[in-house]
């Protein structure tokens, strides 16, 4: 890398909020700075137009590893987002409204030559449910409606599965119904009352026991290992905000295999920090929006997974 000193930015929940010790903006903070980059925090509400040009407030920033006073703010002011060489989109779900808007405030940074990541408009197309869809060979048996009919056939001929909302994150909104289809009823009204949402149901995949398998694709291409998120007892949600243990494992040909064939595609859209999500061998969803996992691999493997993003996207 280089010697030039750029300028990057984190678009971001409240970075006061967060928890260090598993957080992967932080974790890439630490990176962008230990190579010797500025950073700034954006908070999520600080986007604004001005005259079709984009700004935000923003603080440059100090971190240290550690649990507290982790954080050192600069004065908050008001700038271009072209003051930035790069900005990283890091809020978390849900999709609403004002995540639309603010990726199409990023837009214009982006046409302003300004690298932000992911793409915004690539963000607004690849919801991460659907966006998985387009790789249907590699999923377990899916579909998607609002039709509570619709998904009562789908589930009386494939019997165990999924259900969960298009927005969700975290494991939230999921439920498994078993063959003999006990509670979908109510499951429907939830997730789709009057039939007013679109619902996924998938196939459910019993290998959920040794873990749903985040699969980390830095510009394209998969790390080295992945992240086993394996249900506590009695769940079937591997999700880590749901209680998971995340187990960090060499990838399998399988997965490096799977990551390789989806990674072209997101290299084109400009997805360069994705996660994609893999139980027993078949893709079930792709991160976009804000993929988590890297302090759980890099302090179980000794890894430098930002150091390693940052690197690469330097050295293009």
């Amino acid at each position: 890398m280089g010697k030039k000193v750029r300028k990057i930015g984190f678009w971001m929940d409240p970075i006061q909020s967060i928890k260090p010790h598993k957080d992967t903006s932080f974790a890439l903070m630490l990176a962008a700075q230990a190579l010797g980059q500025e950073i700034y925090y954006l908070p999520k509400n600080g986007l604004s137009l001005d005259q079709g040009s984009a700004r935000a407030r923003m603080q440059q920033v100090t971190v240290t590893d550690q649990p507290i006073d982790f954080v050192e703010l600069g004065a908050e002011v008001i700038e271009p987002l072209s003051a930035l060489d790069v900005i990283l989109i890091r809020v978390d779900p849900p999709f609403d409204s004002e995540y639309l808007y603010a990726t199409q405030i990023l837009e214009h940074a982006l046409t302003e030559g300004v690298a932000v990541i992911n793409n915004p408009k690539s963000l607004r197309d690849c919801n991460e449910k659907l966006f998985a869809t387009e790789f249907s060979e590699l999923m377990p048996k899916t579909r998607v409606s609002a039709s509570h009919e619709d998904i009562r056939v789908f589930q009386k001929a494939v019997g165990d599965v999924i259900l969960k909302p298009l927005d969700g994150m975290g494991g939230s909104g999921i439920f498994r119904i078993k063959e003999d289809g006990l509670n979908l009823g109510a499951v429907l009204e939830t997730l789709s009352p009057s039939e007013s949402q679109l619902i996924m149901v998938q196939e459910y995949c019993p290998q959920i026991s040794e873990g749903d398998r985040r699969i980390l694709v830095l510009h394209g291409k998969p790390i080295s290992h992945v992240l086993a998120r394996i249900p506590s007892q009695g769940e079937t949600r591997g999700n880590l905000a749901a209680g998971g243990r995340g187990v960090a494992i060499p990838i399998s040909k399988h997965e490096q295999a799977l990551a390789n064939f989806v990674g072209p595609k997101l290299l084109k859209k400009g997805l360069r920090f994705v996660g994609l999500d893999v139980i027993g061998g078949q893709l079930t969803e792709i991160n976009v929006t804000s993929p988590t996992c890297v302090r759980e691999i890099d302090k179980q493997t000794g890894s430098q997974i930002g150091k390693d993003f940052f690197t690469a996207f330097f050295d293009q």
